[in-house]
């Protein structure tokens, strides 16, 4: 029979708490619970698990920057088509009322932020809903002019 070394160690008192839950739960010490931590920590295949578990997150991730990279292009792109019409059918104003322009033009902005900080607040965002509905819609062949159902295939 092989002897056991006693060891003090110190734990951070939640980490002490998640130990004795654990022992508590799979009815065993909370030498046990540290013993087997500690091998599985030192084992061979922990190597192997931490690069899983790495991968399974860097995966994540990728996909996760993937869609902000497609909501970032369509934000590009809605604000460039935006300015585009606004500057080609915005007549220059004459000098006369430009000050009330102006004013209004704060006026309505304000507006605008009041609007965007409440959308914000309730978490729901636009481009989320857009791409949403675009998925849903059912295409239009520019050749004919006529509805076709989307083909998944791809």
């Amino acid at each position: 029979m092989q002897t056991k070394s006693r060891m003090n160690v110190y734990f951070e008192p939640g980490l002490l708490k998640q130990v004795e839950s654990l022992a508590l739960r799979r009815n065993v010490s909370k030498s046990a619970v540290i013993e087997a931590a500690v091998a599985s920590f030192l084992s061979a295949d922990s190597a192997e698990r931490l690069e899983a578990v790495f991968a399974r997150r860097m995966d994540r991730l990728g996909r996760q920057i993937d869609g902000l990279d497609e909501d970032l292009a369509i934000l590009g792109e809605t604000i460039s088509l935006f300015i585009r019409f606004w500057l080609t059918i915005t007549p220059p104003l004459p000098e006369s009322a430009q000050a009330s322009a102006r004013a209004k033009g704060t006026e309505r902005f304000e507006g605008f932020v009041e609007a965007l900080g409440r959308r914000l607040a309730t978490g729901d965002r636009f481009i989320k809903e857009r791409s949403r509905d675009i998925a849903s819609s059912p295409k239009v062949d520019s050749a004919s002019g006529q509805g076709r159902v989307p083909d998944n295939r791809r």
